[in-house]
């Protein structure tokens, strides 16, 4: 009879050397059998007896060589999941790759992706709160009434409309009822609707900051609006005097992707100007929830909610790919923007149900208040090895959010960036962000993102960001 643990599992073509002694070889072996792709991520690897047995090798070697690989990022070990390859890309072993500067095209088969990724716009997703979540599926699932499966309210199902005036009116100071939310996919499909809505109202053009997603003035502009960039300077946006627009974006709290917040005297000018010309304001408060060294700044729309639509998303908070968002309307939009978003544009009622469950419960508070203190501590390690290694980058922009700005010295943007790439390390210069029409002078810095990483990479992406650092 066939021993189980020797049917179960897959083949392995490995071949540990033996310099070193057998333990080392065989973690070197897999090591290089992962970093070039031949164990996709994913991947269930043989039990540490079964391995064993293949490799006439004693059992102990096996499960020290996979401690080590999953101590070191590579592997994931989880009971009664087994030991697995790590969501990780594959980068070439160094001797398949160009050295930099040797002027060379990249090697056909190069990876597509990074080892590491500090790219700033997600949260850590391998946090995501799995086992509360699917607790709240469940208890909404099983109290949701059956119409409640059905196309409904195009502005979305009204346990969770609910659930958010509660939460943001108590955590944001938004002042709102269920009846002005309307819920979407996220940032863009809300902006989306919203730049239709501002054309059919007459809005011809829609000011934006000097700083940010160009992903976002393109949809501005798909709907027919300019979008011609506000100045910048050490008080953040220019709000004063916006020009001929009839509406204006804004990300008050924690301008993205400079860091800082918008000085109060500049939050009440643009109020001002609203109330004063017509125009509205659109707050895109992406990250307002992760507030470290002081009282979080309060949403913008609480000055004015006649004047301000406001946006948020679980985006950033648990994971974009819930495709979770909502729109805080003022009371005269409501109407014309559930309109626009149509009755067949709806989101999952599986998920909404489950965030209003996941918001009344207070799970979503547990989980925000331990994401905060993770990130927090991020930040601090952040801050603190650039400090140390490399003194000639300051770092900025991080009272607040999921990011930070590195400035660098003049004229090392885009090499310290090349440089990365050659460390198997994804980063993102400033210059990406800026508008074409931007008066202000051009910075050199880095927007480092710095939740993004798992844990289990969180050191060596840290590590190879201050190795390419000046």
């Amino acid at each position: 009879m066939v021993e189980s643990w020797a049917t179960f599992g897959i083949d392995l073509h490995l071949q540990p050397t033996g310099a070193g002694g057998l333990r080392r070889g065989l973690t070197d072996a897999l090591r290089d059998a992962v970093r070039t792709a031949r164990l996709a991520p994913g991947t269930r690897l043989p039990s540490s007896r079964a391995l064993a047995a293949d490799l006439g090798i004693a059992r102990n070697t096996v499960a020290e060589a996979y401690a080590d690989l999953v101590a070191e990022g590579w592997l994931t070990a989880r009971q009664g999941s087994g030991t697995r390859v790590a969501e990780r890309a594959a980068v070439p072993p160094p001797s398949t790759a160009t050295p930099p500067g040797a002027g060379a095209a990249p090697r056909q088969g190069q990876p597509a992706r990074p080892t590491y990724s500090l790219l700033p716009g997600s949260p850590d997703l391998a946090a995501f709160p799995r086992a509360e979540w699917l607790k709240a599926a469940r208890r909404a699932l099983a109290t949701a009434p059956y119409h409640a499966l059905g196309y409904g309210d195009p502005r979305g199902r009204p346990e969770l409309r609910t659930a958010l005036a509660g939460y943001l009116a108590r955590v944001r100071g938004v002042r709102t009822d269920p009846e002005t939310i309307l819920i979407t996919s996220g940032f863009a499909h809300a902006l989306r609707i919203t730049g239709t809505v501002l054309a059919a109202r007459g809005v011809r053009t829609v000011a934006v900051e000097s700083y940010g997603l160009d992903a976002y003035r393109g949809l501005l502009q798909q709907a027919g609006l300019a979008t011609p960039a506000l100045p910048y300077d050490e008080l953040g946006t220019d709000t004063r005097e916006p020009g001929d627009a009839g509406a204006v974006l804004l990300t008050p709290a924690h301008q993205f992707p400079m860091g800082t917040p918008l000085h109060p005297d500049r939050r009440a000018a643009v109020v001002d100007w609203a109330r004063r010309t017509g125009g509205l304001v659109l707050e895109d408060d992406y990250d307002g929830e992760f507030r470290y060294d002081r009282q979080p700044v309060g949403a913008l729309q609480g000055l004015d909610p006649d004047r301000v639509l406001y946006f948020g998303t679980a985006s950033k908070s648990l994971a974009p790919g819930l495709r979770l968002g909502w729109m805080v309307l003022p009371p005269a939009l409501a109407e014309a923007t559930a309109a626009a978003k149509g009755s067949s544009d709806t989101v999952s009622v599986l998920e909404q149900l489950t965030l209003a469950e996941f918001l009344t419960s207070g799970a979503y508070d547990r989980h925000v208040r331990s994401a905060r203190l993770r990130y927090r501590r991020r930040r601090d390690a952040l801050a603190a090895a650039v400090t140390a290694r490399a003194p000639e980058v300051t770092v900025t922009g991080i009272a607040a959010g999921l990011h930070a700005l590195l400035r660098l010295p003049a004229g090392l943007e885009q090499s310290v960036i090349q440089a990365a790439a050659w460390q198997g390390l994804a980063l993102q210069g400033l210059s990406a962000h800026r508008h074409e029409t931007a008066a202000t002078e051009p910075l050199d810095a880095l927007v480092v993102g710095y939740a993004t990483p798992p844990d289990s990479a969180w050191a060596g992406a840290l590590d190879a960001l201050c190795r390419v650092l000046p």
